[in-house]
């Protein structure tokens, strides 16, 4: 924002400092004085930058160079970023290897699968891909599944680091080869008659071992949340899971997600199972390896578009999906295997090369899943009006969630003048809440919104309101 205003004629200038600080007086809409007040929040925890998307001045500018933590809008920065720089055609490649010869349908050797980062290589994907090796005549690996992770070196903090839940799926760490998110469904059911109770998982792992301690209790099955609870039998015993805690008999079908693992054990136990699917089997175990030498692959699949896969992590605020982007980007400058903190580099210089003030701009891992990324309200402001303009436009805002309909917005602005007239990313730590995409107002204008809050008494509740004030006053403008 700032080098905008460098650009500008005094007089705009002038006026636009006008502007800003007459909003920072006295100039904030009724409904967002109400709020703050009500919530007993500080203007100086606020920041907010309005601004059309084809005007260089905004209309309404508060706090708009405090760096601020930005929660999971930060991905906009992200994934704008890796669209600039590769495009919206980019795909990922993941190789398959066969280390042996194959005779009558069986490999007399190992099967190796090298990934590059796909950051979406859910179930669908590797049921097409491992069909495509049973069509090629393969039917039985007798040695071992051996999986290449190599692409990425990957020093990031514990998956429980951030917040102690090491099992939630938000937390789950990067890897070059990430199968399915690590994602797991656990299928609860009780058994009366017996007093037991079974659980059972999508997908289907024939390696991982599950003991039930659940107690069966009395009453309805009321909430979402049964006091269930999940750990690991021993530190190195990865692939054994004890669950403890009470379950009303009347539940059916309880699910919960989380991730276990190593994500070499957890692939082992998804190529296992889907390849079996095929008619295919593995005699061996797996193993964590990498590709020694140069040789043809046995098969190369395909990612889907990054202009397709930007969607869902946009829409659902995906964070691991986000911080492999980011090891993405760091190819576009080094060698592999590349780290975050190259990831982290290349962002930033790509961004100081566009023409973005950076000196406030902290990243991290890229997702907002960090106590440590700062950015302004000015900074965001700008990366989305440039965003508007740029050809890769289209692919940008479709991947933002819309008022009323889908992703993290779906639950909100169901009623009222703003139901499908936004496309925003929300983001929402301890004590940050965040909003920021486009509004597209009852004038026919398109507004760029940016909405940080930091602060003590910042939860869910008390930031979506001061948003949704907001959002509603930019609408009718």
């Amino acid at each position: 924002m700032r080098e905008l205003f460098h650009r500008l004629p005094w007089w705009l200038v002038f006026v636009s400092l006008l502007l800003t600080s007459a909003a920072s007086a006295n100039g904030l809409p009724d409904k967002v004085k109400r709020s703050l007040k009500s919530h007993r929040i500080k203007t100086d925890d606020l920041s907010i930058v309005v601004q059309a998307v084809d005007d260089t001045v905004p209309r309404l500018s508060l706090n708009a160079d405090v760096p601020r933590n930005p929660a999971s809008t930060v991905k906009l920065v992200t994934t704008w970023t890796a669209l600039d720089l590769l495009g919206p055609t980019y795909v990922w490649d993941t190789e398959v290897y066969a280390l042996g010869p194959i005779n009558n349908g069986v490999l007399d050797g190992d099967l190796l699968i090298k990934g590059y980062g796909d950051p979406y290589l859910v179930l669908e994907d590797v049921w097409k891909m491992l069909g495509q090796l049973r069509q090629r005549g393969l039917r039985e690996i007798a040695g071992d599944l051996v999986l290449d992770d190599s692409h990425f070196d990957i020093t990031e903090p514990a998956a429980g680091d951030f917040d102690g839940e090491a099992y939630r799926l938000y937390n789950v760490v990067p890897n070059a080869l990430m199968i399915n998110f690590k994602s797991i469904d656990f299928i609860i059911d009780p058994d009366a008659t017996n007093g037991s109770v079974t659980i059972t998982t999508e997908p289907e792992l024939p390696n991982l071992s599950i003991t039930s301690q659940i107690k069966l209790k009395s009453g309805a099955c009321r909430g979402s949340r049964p006091s269930i609870h999940m750990r690991f039998a021993a530190a190195d015993q990865p692939d054994h899971l004890i669950f403890s805690g009470g379950l009303p008999a009347t539940c059916r079908h309880y699910r919960l997600s989380r991730t276990a693992m190593t994500p070499q054990s957890y692939g082992y136990g998804v190529v296992k199972s889907l390849w079996s699917h095929w008619g295919g089997s593995i005699q061996g175990e797996f193993r964590h390896g990498a590709l020694t030498r140069k040789q043809r692959p046995l098969l190369i699949w395909h990612s889907r578009h990054l202009g397709e896969l930007i969607r869902p992590l946009n829409k659902w605020s995906n964070n691991v999906m986000t911080r492999m982007l980011l090891y993405t980007i760091a190819e576009t400058r080094f060698p592999a295997p590349v780290t975050r903190a190259q990831g982290v580099t290349a962002l930033t210089e790509h961004l100081a090369a566009r023409g973005f003030d950076v000196a406030d701009l902290v990243i991290d891992n890229g997702s907002g899943l960090s106590r440590d990324t700062r950015l302004t309200a000015a900074f965001m402001t700008q990366l989305l009006s440039v965003a508007w303009k740029e050809p890769t436009m289209p692919e940008f805002v479709s991947s933002l969630a819309i008022a009323g309909r889908d992703g993290t917005l779906r639950k909100r602005f169901r009623r009222g003048k703003g139901r499908g007239r936004m496309h925003l990313k929300t983001g929402s730590l301890q004590n940050v809440s965040s909003i920021a995409g486009y509004v597209h107002s009852e004038s026919g204008k398109t507004f760029a919104v940016t909405v940080l809050i930091n602060g003590r008494n910042v939860n869910y509740g008390s930031g979506r309101d001061i948003q949704d004030a907001v959002l509603n006053w930019v609408v009718t403008m």
